[in-house]
Formats: structure tokens, C-alpha cells, sequence
């Protein structure tokens, strides 16, 4: 069996770069690290920090595909982000514009969480440490 040592990184492809660049590093916080654009696919690629540790690969192409997030279809879920006060949180992207859906309890760890989408209508999630 093979030993994995921990999630290197998440890829989102977006639909408009500059807006979903915009929403992952001044809405959520994240730090832009690299940013490259890729001539010969017209296309950026940029790596994203969170708190300084490389998490999340921005990818723009031209004339992507919608992806099917609602109903909810096979494949990736959601991306999930930990916060010491989900309330606190939520209130700040709602400041900020960002839709998001009411607070919940997990019910197998007593836990609040919300949801939310970046511009593309990719399911992000709130979840209280």
C-alpha cells in the first residue's frame, strides 16, 4: 500500500481569472506565491497560500466546461476551510458580497458550518475548528 503524507494541493480551474483570483486571495485571504501565464494554452496557473503553506493551483483555460455542482453530481464535493468562529467568518464574506447559506450543526460532531460558492459556483465550506 502506498504511504501518502498529507494533501499537497487542490487545482480549480475558473471560468474568469482575474475575478476568481481577486475572490481567493482579497475575499478568502489566501497568498498569491507564483503567478504564470502559459502562452502557448493562453492560460494562468497561480499557487495559492494559506497562513504560508502552498494549498490550492488557480488554473484559467480558455472555453472550460460548466461543472455541475447543484444537484449535487459525482466527484469532488466540496473544499473546506477550518475557522476558530464560523459566525464571525460568514458575517465577514457576507460584508464582502459573498452568498452564504445559513449555519449548521454537524450532527455527528456537534461542530457549526456553512456554505458558500467562489464565482464559478464551486461548493466552498466554512468549518468551525
Amino acid at each position: 500500500m502506498i504511504q501518502l503524507k498529507s494533501i499537497h494541493h487542490i487545482a480549480v480551474i475558473c471560468t474568469d481569472y482575474a475575478v476568481s483570483k481577486a475572490f481567493y486571495t482579497q475575499v478568502l485571504g489566501l497568498e498569491l506565491q507564483q503567478e504564470i501565464f502559459r502562452a502557448e494554452r493562453n492560460s494562468y496557473k497561480a499557487d495559492l497560500a494559506l497562513n504560508g503553506t502552498y494549498v490550492l493551483e488557480l488554473f484559467s483555460f480558455p472555453d472550460v466546461p460548466a461543472r455541475l455542482s447543484f444537484p449535487e453530481a459525482a466527484g469532488l464535493r466540496h473544499l473546506a476551510f477550518e475557522v476558530e468562529n464560523v459566525e464571525t467568518a460568514r458575517q465577514e464574506l457576507q460584508q464582502q458580497g459573498v452568498d452564504v447559506q445559513e449555519i449548521r450543526v454537524d450532527e455527528h460532531t456537534g461542530k457549526r458550518f456553512c456554505f458558500f460558492s467562489d464565482p464559478d459556483g464551486l461548493p466552498l465550506e466554512l468549518y468551525e475548528r
